[in-house]
């Protein structure tokens, strides 16, 4: 299939782009600057957009079977609640404007609950440096839940995601929907190159359309 990767030099976006281009899926690798790719692969086609450029985006993506969106302005970034739901409209607009159906966007973890009616992000002990970037992730969720044209997939990571090195790449994990995933430690964990299999997953079978899933071991 031909799965376009919005973000694909970010943590998450990168690992996305290796995972599709080792099953041998057509891959378009979409950055504001794709110099940060060093892959060359005659499936691979890199391409350099701001995602604000809702025209330009839609023609990089058109034609795909599926955009996988690891958007992110970056954690640190003092603007990051902002232009996170910029960006992510902007994404929306832009994948529907091209004609593709299926989205799946990468938020955060915090709009998982912990219970009925407390969220991860409304933990007090939630961290304050990325909660911005946390509560745009949350908004723009309730945003996609009334999205009626896409058939998207709102995709929440475990609540501690880390690189891993190679042989910790477990190719297993389990799922769930809006509450995290908790192993029999109390731990809610997933390497970043396991997530990019759960997503790259979710891309070739389409189990969660129109809804929210998370993952973990």
């Amino acid at each position: 299939m031909k799965i376009a990767v919005i973000g694909a030099t970010g943590f998450v976006g990168a690992e996305v782009l290796k995972e599709a281009l080792d099953r041998k899926h057509t891959v378009v690798a979409i950055a504001r600057n794709t110099d940060k790719i060093e892959i060359n692969n005659d499936l691979l086609t890199k391409k350099a957009v701001d995602v604000k450029n809702i025209d330009e985006l839609a023609q990089a993506v058109s034609g795909s079977d599926v955009v996988i969106s690891a958007f992110n302005p970056g954690w640190t970034n003092p603007n990051i609640y902002d232009e996170f739901l910029e960006g992510s409209n902007a994404i929306q607009q832009a994948v529907k404007d091209s004609g593709v159906k299926r989205l799946i966007v990468v938020g955060g973890a915090g709009s998982l609950y912990l219970d009925q009616n407390t969220k991860v992000i409304d933990d007090p002990n939630f961290p304050a440096a990325i909660k911005p970037g946390a509560m745009a992730a949350s908004e723009y969720l309730d945003v996609l839940k009334k999205e009626e044209d896409l058939e998207w997939t709102f995709f929440s990571p475990a609540l501690a995601m880390a690189p891993g090195k190679p042989q910790e790449r477990k190719n297993t994990y389990r799922k769930g929907l809006e509450n995290p995933v908790f192993d029999k430690q109390g731990k809610s964990e997933l390497s970043v190159q396991d997530t990019a299999v759960v997503l790259v997953d979710e891309a070739e079978n389409a189990a969660h359309v129109r809804e929210r899933f998370t993952a973990a071991y």
